[in-house]
């Protein structure tokens, strides 16, 4: 029988309660499909801030790389907030994507026919959106050097410093590329190279590597203009490519075509070692504990996870196809209930809805 260890990070906030539901999906499906699954969850966040006084610990990460693959909920709390920088929970993902060097984000958005009505924007124009924001997660903004606070005779000044290499933008287009041969055959590659030298860097070596790819429709748009397409018609897009700042905002913009946030799964990828998945949402502490956190996003990376990572194709698409059907029957958790409509449920009980479908 085969089995695969997976790390939990539950994290904070509304992390513990669709992890809870998340595990007990797994184990069941892991019973149907006939592979075992070993998983051990660990502190990471704020979590781990508040049992180890950090917020990833060296035992987390050794566990993560020993794992097949890491199944992350979500992490932060304004109360960390006035903690140094090093010390917050945020900083702790970050030194999770550096360390397992997870330089490819990425971020399926796809609208589920049941839901077409929660989204924000007219039917008509989300109805046949289909895309993917491959996102470039180990370098740009978050990462460059310098950065900083320094104190002037004029007041205090900040900065970081936005960087890429050749190697870190060929590396990722490749993904993007090689995604689009499986899809639509269309990659826009999202930048600012009209004021940014970093961008205009980007870009040339985007081209570059669509030379490799010549069945690939290459385009490309500015930040700016990407975000108002994605609202004026989304549905041109087929893979987006864009660095690692462009790419936080874009996906959370394409995440409201669907509804809500809380719909939206992703994949952290690396050329060599375990992946993290993880739901694109926040921690949302405003309702933790309350039961009415949506666990689809959770549910749906784990299914992103079953596929991608351990080649268990059947039980993801499965998961996803049961997930859908609980939808088409007009489930809903609070963040997904539009004029009223749908029939109002929590998180554990979306939960006991799915365990019961799937057995």
């Amino acid at each position: 029988m085969k089995s695969y260890k997976i790390t939990l990070l539950p994290g904070d906030g509304i992390g513990p309660e669709i992890t809870n539901v998340t595990q007990e999906v797994l184990e069941l499906l892991s019973k149907k499909f006939d592979f075992q699954l070993k998983l051990k969850k660990m502190p990471f966040g704020g979590a781990a801030i508040e049992s180890d006084g950090i917020p990833f610990p060296d035992k987390t990460l050794q566990e993560c790389k020993n794992s097949d693959a890491v199944l992350l909920a979500a992490i932060g709390d304004p109360k960390y907030d006035q903690l140094p920088r090093e010390k917050r929970p945020e900083t702790g993902l970050l030194n999770l994507r550096s360390s397992l060097d997870l330089f490819a984000n990425i971020r399926p958005v796809k609208i589920i026919p049941s839901l077409t009505k929660a989204s924000s924007l007219k039917e008509e124009f989300v109805n046949e959106v289909d895309l993917v924001v491959v996102r470039e997660l180990t370098s740009g903004i978050y990462f460059g050097e310098p950065k900083g606070r320094l104190k002037t005779e004029s007041g205090e000044r900040a900065f970081n410093t936005m960087a890429y290499t050749s190697e870190e933008v060929k590396r990722i287009a490749e993904i993007a590329f090689k995604l689009a041969k499986q899809r639509n055959q269309k990659v826009c590659s999202v930048d600012k190279a009209n004021v940014l030298d970093v961008s205009q860097l980007w870009r040339e070596e985007t081209i570059l590597v669509a030379k490799n790819f010549k069945e690939i429709d290459l385009t490309h748009q500015y930040v700016d203009n990407a975000a108002m397409q994605l609202v004026r018609n989304p549905s041109q897009f087929d893979v987006i490519l864009t660095s690692n700042l462009f790419g936080d905002i874009l996906s959370d913009i394409a995440a409201m075509l669907t509804g809500s946030i809380g719909m939206l799964p992703s994949a952290s990828l690396t050329n060599d070692g375990p992946g993290v998945f993880e739901p694109v949402h926040g921690s949302a502490p405003d309702i933790a504990g309350k039961d009415i956190a949506n666990p689809i996003a959770m549910l749906l990376s784990a299914a992103m996870m079953l596929k991608i990572a351990f080649n268990e194709t059947y039980a993801g698409n499965h998961l996803e196809n049961v997930i859908h059907e609980i939808l088409t029957e007009g489930y809903r958790t609070s963040d997904l209930m539009s004029s009223g409509e749908g029939k109002e449920v929590g998180c554990s009980q979306m939960g006991e809805l799915l365990l019961g479908k799937l057995k």
